[in-house]
């Protein structure tokens, strides 16, 4: 890579601060830096071409070049390139977006705010919780519980209920009033013998547990995402959310469902919520919404909430909150269209068949060395790479084993997520059969590549 001159990437260096990245290795080995793209494919500066096995963040549902998505944003730049949402001005797009979101909603919900990322929606949901409980005139009902893993965004709200550490660390969080409870990781946390219905009875008593000693009449909210992503894909065990919304429920203590990734079809419907059998009083939305061409993010609330919101804007004079690109008509156009082709093309039913093939063929590795757990749902997995299989033991964390396996995968043409010591695999939606089998194929030699690494760096394998 060609750090010299004035290249791409020696000015990415001299001027760009990047997020999520290590800013001393990046001094030295520099970016990526991507060009363009086409289907499932983006090319870089030299020409080389990847399948983006994750979407670029989980999001790209539909692709890198879709057209209609570029002709729905030049129309609306080309009839209202910006208006904004406050003291009851609206465009139509926003209009029309609120209208069909609300009536996609996995359960009844009343009205549809809008923000630009999936951070700002969750810390809009935080706030609405507050409000909705000082309007009930319940002040101290106001903790609000995540989960250990859990990821939520990096605003600061929003980066205390995530339950990562390094999100955590030296940024002074999380806030006050925000606690975690047991990552429903049955892999990782059960005990001997223990099942799956077994585990989350344990996590819901646990649950229960932690509200008793707060007191219920301090705890307001409960935060999940249906398929938990950036802390390792973690799929709930069977009963989970079950047991768990029958604790909230004896409670009072209202569900959030983070579906910023798990929205706009990645779990094999339009909601995880449906997948899983959520009921939530909040919903929060991003990413798939616009296919990530356009940052939108999308709150949903119940008509409770909404009342409440009602009463103390009457109090107060004003609801005060809000961004100046909420609902920006741009946005809002590209979603409308990217949900027309969701409908248009039955999205969720090419999800659905081809499942399958991304799940059985991911599961095709369990008898790799390296590999200890594989799991997913739809169009999403983790692979969880292992020091010893038998008992599990994960590598020490400074070998970096999922990050070098990425590199490798870089050689390979495919661009996968490392996640601690798991592996993120979360192609567009639109990805065919062939191009699935294709990216299960590059990881295949990306594996192996790095058992091989490790054995020559004197690592035995179980």
């Amino acid at each position: 890579m060609d750090h010299r001159g004035n290249s791409a990437a020696s000015r990415d260096i001299a001027y760009q601060l990047h997020p999520y990245t290590n800013l001393k290795t990046h001094e030295s080995v520099g970016p990526l830096v991507i060009t363009g793209g086409r289907g499932v494919t983006v090319t870089d500066e030299t020409g080389k071409t990847y399948i983006e096995g994750v979407a670029g963040l989980w999001c790209t549902s539909l692709g890198f070049d879709e057209p209609r998505l570029v002709e729905a944003a030049t129309r609306q730049m080309q009839a209202l390139p910006f208006y904004h949402a406050f003291a009851h001005k609206a465009h139509t797009p926003a209009i029309d977006l609120a209208e069909q979101l609300v009536q996609l909603a996995p359960v009844p919900m009343s009205k549809a705010f809008f923000a630009c990322s999936g951070s700002e929606a969750n810390d809009t949901a935080i706030k609405l919780v507050w409000y909705y409980n000082n309007a009930l005139g319940r002040p101290a009902k106001k903790k609000i519980i995540a989960r250990q893993k859990a990821y939520h965004g990096v605003t600061v709200a929003a980066a205390s209920l995530t339950g990562l550490p390094n999100c955590h660390r030296d940024f002074d969080l999380p806030i006050a009033g925000i606690l975690h409870t047991d990552c429903p990781h049955w892999y990782r946390y059960a005990e001997p013998g223990e099942s799956e219905d077994a585990f989350a009875t344990r996590l819901a008593d646990s649950l229960e547990a932690l509200i008793l000693r707060e007191g219920p009449d301090t705890v307001a909210a409960f935060f999940a995402e249906p398929v938990m992503g950036a802390g390792g894909v973690i799929v709930p065990p069977a009963t989970y959310f079950e047991k768990i919304q029958a604790v909230l429920r004896k409670y009072d203590v209202l569900l959030v469902a983070d579906e910023v990734i798990c929205g706009f079809g990645r779990t094999g419907n339009m909601w995880g919520s449906q997948t899983f059998g959520l009921k939530p009083d909040i919903l929060t939305s991003a990413k798939a919404l616009t296919s990530a061409y356009l940052p939108l993010s999308a709150v949903l609330v119940s008509e409770p909430i909404y009342r409440a919101c009602v009463t103390e804007s009457e109090k107060i004079g004003v609801f005060g909150h809000g961004y100046t690109y909420s609902g920006h008509p741009v946005s809002c156009a590209v979603a409308l269209e990217t949900l027309a082709i969701y409908r248009e093309r039955d999205i969720l039913g090419h999800v659905r068949a081809l499942a399958p093939a991304m799940q059985g063929g991911l599961r095709r590795f369990a008898d790799h060395p390296l590999v200890g757990e594989v799991r997913g749902v739809g169009l999403i997995g983790g692979v969880e790479l292992v020091a010893d299989k038998a008992s599990r033991t994960p590598f020490d964390p400074k070998l970096g084993v999922a990050a070098r396996l990425s590199a490798f995968a870089h050689q390979h043409g495919a661009i996968l997520r490392p996640i601690g010591d798991t592996i993120g695999v979360s192609p567009p939606l639109v990805i065919r059969e062939a191009e699935l089998e294709e990216l299960l194929h590059r990881f295949g030699k990306a594996l192996d590549d790095t058992a091989d690494w490790l054995v020559r760096e004197g690592h035995r394998l179980a």
